[in-house]
């Protein structure tokens, strides 16, 4: 049975209160395409802006299986333990001939999906392009309202494309690993050109050496890329 509908200051109260539940059910007005629903989230979203701008913004990008979802897991751990409040909207692909999303990177988000100070809110793209979902924005604004410190945006993962999540974001991740063929097919224009920092992940046991070796290469690519910001110079690392 669908949750009854409250009224906009109900939402926005609810939301500064740091109830998750409300938070999480004004997400889903917010990507309805309902017209009542789209007419009362554009009414809560409005009442929320006064309450925006003080979270940090971070894109995380990557071509599938190169660990996004887990290393948000192990980055929001250290957040969460030094006294962060942290979001993360994780975009999942929808199926082109369903519609249908699995939205299953919550399950890879063990240690912070159940902390009482993480929110992790998985949505499907609904074949919008640039690795976002429909309403991105405004969820990011929603969950700025409700106090977090930090935002994370889990792109759907299609690599070179994800050029939407940039404009949105204060800093843009983009992680690597080893062994996906030529290495040098993830130094291309485009979405490392926007990076401003760059991550070989799984950077452990027999691919620790490897993982630096390409880190090293990248780093010494991205010498011929323009930096994303005057006052910045794309850094690379190696993680596990």
């Amino acid at each position: 049975m669908a949750q009854p509908l409250l009224h906009a200051a109900s939402y926005v109260a609810g939301i500064r209160a740091g109830d998750r539940r409300l938070l999480s059910q004004a997400i889903t007005l917010i990507e309805s395409i309902h017209p009542d629903h789209q007419a009362l989230a554009n009414e809560v979203t409005r009442q929320c802006l006064p309450f925006t701008g003080q979270a940090f913004r971070v894109g995380i990008t990557g071509a599938p299986g190169a660990g996004k979802s887990t290393f948000i897991d192990g980055l929001g751990s250290h957040l969460l333990e030094a006294g962060k409040r942290i979001a993360v909207l994780a975009i999942d692909p929808s199926s082109q001939r369903t519609g249908g999303s699995i939205l299953g990177d919550k399950t890879r988000m063990q240690r912070i999906s159940h902390h009482p100070n993480a929110f992790v809110r998985p949505s499907p793209n609904q074949g919008t392009l640039g690795g976002i979902a429909r309403r991105t924005r405004e969820a990011m604004l929603l969950c700025e309202a409700a106090g977090f410190d930090v935002i994370f945006v889990e792109t759907v993962g299609v690599g070179q494309a994800e050029f939407s999540v940039h404009l949105m974001v204060d800093m843009l991740l983009l992680l690597l690993i080893t062994g996906a063929g030529d290495d040098l097919q993830g130094i291309k224009r485009g979405i490392m050109e926007m990076a401003d920092l760059i991550v070989v992940n799984k950077a452990d046991g027999e691919n620790a050496l490897p993982a630096q070796r390409l880190a090293k290469l990248i780093q010494q690519a991205t010498h011929v890329l323009p930096d994303p910001r005057e006052d910045w110079s794309t850094a690379v690392l190696s993680v596990s």
